[in-house]
């Protein structure tokens, strides 16, 4: 997994363990850690594994095992995972241990009722594709309501404090190397297969955790800063905040035009921007995270 997302779960994990939350939000955890889990088995039994197709992490392994000695693959989810309960119960807390635990029972479980569900198709690359989103939808809605389903991350997260790496650079290598062996159990094609596997179900993690209206921060340089502001407040009802700045070459004084806006605001923006000054500077980066203030995701004109 990529060092942001992976960074997200931890953030999301430690917050967690903090508040105690209430009943009814125990149930919408656990009936959405469920919805995961059981789509996340969908994916693997129904698309993957009948098409000797794996994914990346403890997932991988196990799906590899599962295919030398013939054993359920729910068995090796579960025992394979396992160990990373306890580690998670230490260093992250209870709330996520538990939700991870009860998300990987759902998983092993789910898997060994569907393993005789025969496979939607044969079209190997259909079936990566598919697979791919499916994994991809289930895994981000645990990670959403606060679990996990691979211990991949939590193993990498402990490295880190030991290794000169990144949990990015850890999961990578880890991935790397679990990826390739798929070509050694299965054939070299298979591993390709598995990687375009790998890389959809990661970007579909990240539209699921991130959601598709993801905040994004806009920067704007202009004389035209007044007119500009006062667009972006009339057309995308956001509001802005003007910045005094320097220019460090000709040492004028600048106004600089902040504003946090959708993805689905963006083109938009652009085009206003380029309306009242076509050589404004423009700069837009993506946020994790916005709290407080006006801004609220729903408020699309």
């Amino acid at each position: 997994m990529h060092m942001e997302l992976a960074q997200k779960k931890q953030d999301a994990h430690v917050q967690s363990v903090h508040r105690k939350l209430p009943k009814s939000a125990v149930l919408k955890r656990t009936i959405f850690i469920t919805f995961g889990a059981i789509l996340m088995a969908l994916g693997l039994e129904v698309f993957l594994v009948p098409n000797n197709v794996i994914d990346g992490g403890i997932t991988g392994i196990s799906i590899m095992l599962s295919h030398i000695t013939g054993l359920s693959l729910g068995i090796f989810l579960f025992l394979l995972n396992l160990p990373f309960f306890f580690l998670g119960y230490k260093q992250i807390g209870k709330t996520f241990a538990f939700s991870t635990l009860y998300g990987i029972v759902v998983l092993s479980v789910s898997t060994v009722l569907l393993h005789d569900v025969p496979g939607v198709t044969q079209d190997t690359l259909l079936a990566t594709v598919f697979g791919g989103i499916a994994l991809g939808v289930g895994v981000g809605i645990v990670i959403r309501y606060g679990g996990s389903l691979d211990g991949t991350e939590i193993l990498a997260i402990l490295f880190n404090k030991k290794l000169p790496f990144s949990v990015g650079e850890i999961i990578m290598f880890m991935n790397l190397f679990i990826l390739s062996a798929a070509g050694f159990v299965y054939t070299w094609d298979r591993a390709m297969y598995s990687l375009i596997a790998y890389f959809i179900a990661y970007k579909t993690i990240d539209v699921v955790v991130q959601g598709l209206d993801e905040s994004k921060s806009a920067w704007i340089i202009s004389d035209a800063y007044q007119d500009i502001g006062e667009a972006i407040m009339a057309r995308l009802g956001r509001g802005v905040t003007y910045l005094n700045g320097e220019g460090a070459y000709t040492g004028d004084d600048k106004k600089v035009v902040f504003c946090v806006i959708t993805r689905l605001e963006e083109a938009k923006l652009k085009s206003l921007v380029e309306d009242h000054d076509p050589n404004a500077f423009l700069a837009v980066s993506n946020i994790a995270e916005v709290r407080g203030g006006r801004f609220k995701k729903k408020d699309i004109h």
